[in-house]
């Protein structure tokens, strides 16, 4: 039986406009996940040919939806996804990456070290252990909105942001989440199309303003 082969996306035109500058750090990124995803589980082979458009730049223009000077939490970061894209566009704003397997935590805090991030940490820990507050909290393919919403609300201050990265249920899972808005203190869910103008498929993100 002959093993299938995926090729990795060949890096998009749109990447240099979204990283700027800082494209070179996006594209070793790139390039490390390719180095890396099979032997430590952090991508599916299937994602290669998708590797730009589906992981880095769908994360990255999530950066437009944070102010500056802001303090960002990425919970359930995995393979960085979508916290190192949108640090590498944000060199100001300060991430937190929150991953509890060890060697998923272990490959970001490598990764890190290896791109030069000085903007970025890592906390090996369930959301739940963590006991810090921040102004935003990122999500990508973690839970559906009702459960996010337990692991991420008690880690924004007051006033703050959940920006959760969704599919096209998204507004379904904003009317099972609204039952919990009085519990948890939310103002008001939006939905966001991030990268608009710059993505042929803009990333969907639902915001969370709490009170």
């Amino acid at each position: 039986m002959i093993e299938e082969t995926f090729e990795p996306e060949a890096e998009p035109a749109v990447a240099a406009q979204i990283f700027g500058s800082r494209i070179e750090l996006a594209r070793r990124y790139a390039a490390a996940l390719v180095r890396d995803s099979d032997l430590l589980g952090l991508l599916g082979p299937r994602e290669m040919p998708r590797l730009w458009t589906r992981h880095i730049l769908n994360s990255a223009v999530v950066a437009e939806l944070v102010g500056p000077g802001k303090s960002v939490c990425d919970i359930g970061s995995g393979a960085g996804l979508p916290g190192i894209p949108m640090a590498i566009v944000l060199p100001d704003t300060n991430f937190t990456l929150i991953e509890p397997m060890e060697r998923r935590s272990d490959w970001l805090i490598s990764i890190v070290e290896e791109l030069g991030l000085t903007n970025v940490e890592i906390l090996r820990a369930r959301a739940e252990e963590v006991g810090e507050a921040f102004d935003i909290a990122t999500a990508r393919a973690l839970s559906a909105m009702p459960k996010l919403l337990r692991l991420c609300v008690p880690l924004v201050r007051h006033g703050g942001e959940i920006l959760a990265l969704k599919g096209s249920k998204a507004a379904e899972e904003i009317e099972d989440a609204k039952r919990l808005q009085k519990k948890f203190g939310i103002a008001s869910f939006h939905i966001e199309h991030a990268g608009s103008g710059l993505l042929s498929e803009p990333t969907l993100v639902v915001r969370t303003k709490l009170v």
